[in-house]
């Protein structure tokens, strides 16, 4: 499940939201399009129109200053796999209806993440969100630097997902909010005036969520900590990720979570120790060594990673006695 909070897919949010409504609206403009519109939504209506969300979001700007953000572009694209159980279990219409319901619970979480009075729920924020169906190439894409594709051509397999605009004020237009903070409280005064956010603890929200909602079954190669981990984790780090995709498989549906739980552990810990975390998988039974005997060689999935971490092993020279 991928979840990011950007400025707007238009590259502007301090001016009016127009460019981007019209630019969501590109679906509806497909000449193969049906006559029945996908219209836009929220907590309380399914069929708000784009004049409704450019005029209420540009409206809601109480004491905004000039270069103040105005609004924020939220996108939940859930991944092929996560789509194809939606679509096993839902249908193929039934699957749009139950994203939708889901980006009703992933803005619920977006609220709580401030933890602001008056702040409690999706009901509490100015927002609204659009369905889309596909996904296009752009220039930064792989594929369009190699040449094998072209920008702005429709990319294959299932793309359904949503991209919300949220204001900046609450549904009052009376309280600023910014998910661009990321003090997560450590700063209270900052917090008083904008709520504390945590942007990493809000997708993992949304993902967790998924799995609660639609009973789906997360292995750790398609988990957030995971892919955190492969790329901006230490040696020590990838290395106790790479084991714990080993081990999975050994220890079956019922430590399925608890995996999940030390990936995240592993991600946000560089100092714990890789036996402590290990031996924290499962019940009393299961432990490292049951496992995996220690003698046998952990398997590099990157080759880099290794030659990285016996380079590490090679800088660490003894100094001489008394320096």
């Amino acid at each position: 499940m991928y979840i990011n909070i950007t400025d707007s897919e238009t590259g502007n949010n301090k001016a009016s939201s127009a460019a981007l409504v019209n630019y969501l609206e590109k679906e509806n403009r497909l000449p193969e399009k049906e006559q029945r519109p996908e219209y836009w939504f929220n907590g309380r209506d399914n069929t708000i129109t784009p004049q409704q969300v450019r005029v209420t979001i540009d409206n809601n700007i109480a004491k905004l200053g000039r270069n103040d953000a105005k609004f924020y572009l939220i996108n939940i694209s859930p991944s092929q796999k996560e789509i194809a159980w939606l679509k096993q279990n839902f249908g193929e219409q039934g699957m749009a209806e139950q994203l939708k319901a889901f980006a009703l619970k992933v803005m619920d979480g977006y609220a709580a993440n401030f933890k602001r009075p008056g702040i409690e729920d999706n009901n509490s924020l100015l927002w609204y969100g659009k369905l889309e169906h596909f996904r296009y190439y752009g220039h930064n894409d792989p594929e369009v630097k190699q040449g094998q594709r072209q920008r702005g051509e429709r990319k294959d397999g299932e793309q359904m997902h949503i991209q919300i605009i949220v204001s900046r004020k609450d549904i009052t237009n009376s309280i600023k909010l910014s998910p661009m903070n990321n003090s997560r409280g450590r700063n209270a005064q900052h917090s008083a005036k904008l709520g504390q956010f945590d942007r990493r603890a809000f997708k993992q929200s949304g993902e967790t969520l998924f799995d609660q909602m639609f009973g789906f079954d997360r292995l750790l190669k398609d988990s957030m900590n995971y892919a955190l981990t492969i790329k901006n984790g230490s040696v020590g780090q990838k290395r106790a990720i790479h084991l714990l995709n080993q081990l999975e498989s050994s220890l079956g549906d019922t430590n399925r979570q608890n995996v999940l739980n030390t990936a995240r552990d592993i991600y946000h810990n560089n100092n714990t120790e890789l036996s402590q975390l290990i031996e924290g998988i499962g019940n009393s039974t299961v432990s490292l060594f049951d496992l995996l005997p220690s003698s046998e060689p952990l398997v590099y999935e990157n080759p880099q990673d290794h030659l990285s971490h016996k380079i590490n092993k090679k800088k660490r020279k003894k100094r001489p006695p008394g320096i």
